[in-house]
């Protein structure tokens, strides 16, 4: 629990707290649509188009959500050179993100998700996408920049969100976490399965259950403190990192380091769509324990930030003002 004074700290102290954010970005484009009928050409339902809308997506929705808590936020990032990187690259900077390291690449497609909906529920999704690995070139130029940027900027942390789109090579995983950690800067990663075990030497590493039964080829059995301190220690011997803070869904989340390991149940909620949930996760996590490196607190407060954003539909970043809300109400004396 917080005192009030404690509180109001936190959540002034964001606005002087930089967070860089290294991974994949994307559009997340949604079509509206009415559905009272079925095609004659073939048994699927009609959609009857009615408004179209565009969002940021993955690595981009959690420096939406950093940018939505108050904090400056740099995003890094390689995108096709197409409309659909310049609409996404406008979306970001309307929104304060700091977008100057966004290299725009000739050889590859801005990934632009697009989800068809009816009566309030997807009903198909489209993707467009390159998955393979950035060219050498284009890592050198991510590089430099992320390293003038921890130079010149001093960030709080950097986040490594990895979507599994290309971004996040082993030479960029293990150069970024090697320079982070020569300037005595904490690291957060978001991980998938191609580059699972990659991020050795990280601070945070933040997997949910499912990413870590399929990377560490294990089955968990019951979600308890018992086999979540089993499946820290496995992550520990393979990563050598310092904190795993993995979400479990109905269940909640999980904290584990060298000296406190702790299980925390999620609150009720009335669930309307999971999408971006994890970006929420991930970014309110990073933010407290950059400010203030209490893990315990970093992981409570992501753990209600990530129910609110799922009584929302379609990827969305945290409401200020709700989160400090609930907070107040779940954590201060």
């Amino acid at each position: 629990m917080m005192q009030e004074k404690e509180f109001k700290a936190l959540f002034d102290g964001f606005h002087q707290t930089k967070i860089g954010v290294i991974g994949d970005i994307m559009l997340d484009t949604y079509w509206w649509g009415g559905v009272d009928r079925i095609s004659p050409e073939a048994p699927v339902p009609i959609v009857s188009l009615q408004r179209k809308e565009t969002r940021v997506g993955g690595a981009a929705n959690v420096a939406l959500n950093l940018r939505a808590l108050g904090a400056p936020t740099t995003l890094f990032a390689i995108i096709g050179k197409d409309a659909e990187g310049a609409e996404l690259n406008g979306l970001l900077n309307a929104e304060g993100i700091h977008t100057q390291y966004i290299c725009s690449s000739e050889t590859r497609v801005t990934t632009n998700k697009i989800r068809i909906m009816g009566r309030n529920q997807q009903m198909m999704r489209l993707d467009h996408e390159h998955t393979n690995d950035i060219t050498a070139t284009e890592e050198e130029i991510l590089l430099k920049s992320i390293y003038h940027y921890i130079d010149t900027e001093k960030p709080s942390l950097i986040i490594l969100e990895d979507y599994n789109k290309g971004v996040l090579t082993p030479r960029v995983i293990e150069s970024v976490l090697a320079y982070c950690n020569e300037n005595g800067i904490p690291t957060a990663v978001d991980p998938k399965q191609k580059n699972f075990l990659d991020y050795k030497g990280c601070t945070i590493f933040k997997p949910n259950l499912k990413e870590v039964k399929e990377g560490l080829k294990i089955e968990i059995g019951a979600v308890n403190l018992d086999n979540m301190n089993k499946v820290h220690a496995a992550l520990l011997e393979s990563l050598g990192h310092e904190i795993s803070f993995i979400t479990l869904s109905e269940h909640g989340v999980y904290f584990g380091s060298e000296s406190n390991q702790k299980l925390i149940p999620t609150h009720i909620r009335n669930i309307a769509d999971v999408s971006g949930a994890g970006d929420t996760v991930i970014a309110v996590a990073s933010l407290v324990y950059a400010y203030s490196k209490n893990m315990l607190l970093a992981a409570e407060i992501a753990n209600i930030a990530g129910g609110l954003v799922c009584e929302l539909v379609g990827t969305a970043p945290i409401e200020l003002g709700s989160l400090k809300a609930e907070v107040r109400k779940l954590l201060v004396k």
